[in-house]
């Protein structure tokens, strides 16, 4: 298994990819379904030259790339956080 910060230098990479050009910073808002198939998410971006909030689509390909790693850094945590767990 992949440590977690190589999962978040994959979603950054997708993000940056799909990021308008003139985007300063990215948000990104996920929600992950217990199931792991499937995850809505909205992209809003900060414009480098206005500072002004605008929304952006980031593509099929890339929604379906942050599923795979939004499912990967959840597993990562849960079999992190379950083994450090105490047993009784």
């Amino acid at each position: 298994m992949r440590e977690s910060q190589a999962i978040y230098n994959d979603i950054g990479s997708v993000l940056v990819a799909a990021a308008p050009d003139n985007a300063a910073t990215v948000i990104v808002r996920a929600e992950l379904s217990p199931e792991n198939d499937h995850c809505k998410c909205e992209f809003d971006y900060v414009d480098s030259t206005s500072g002004e909030t605008n929304w952006f689509t980031a593509g099929a390909q890339a929604n379906a790339d942050l599923l795979d790693l939004l499912v990967e850094l959840r597993t990562f945590f849960v079999n992190n956080i379950s083994s450090k767990q105490p047993s009784f």
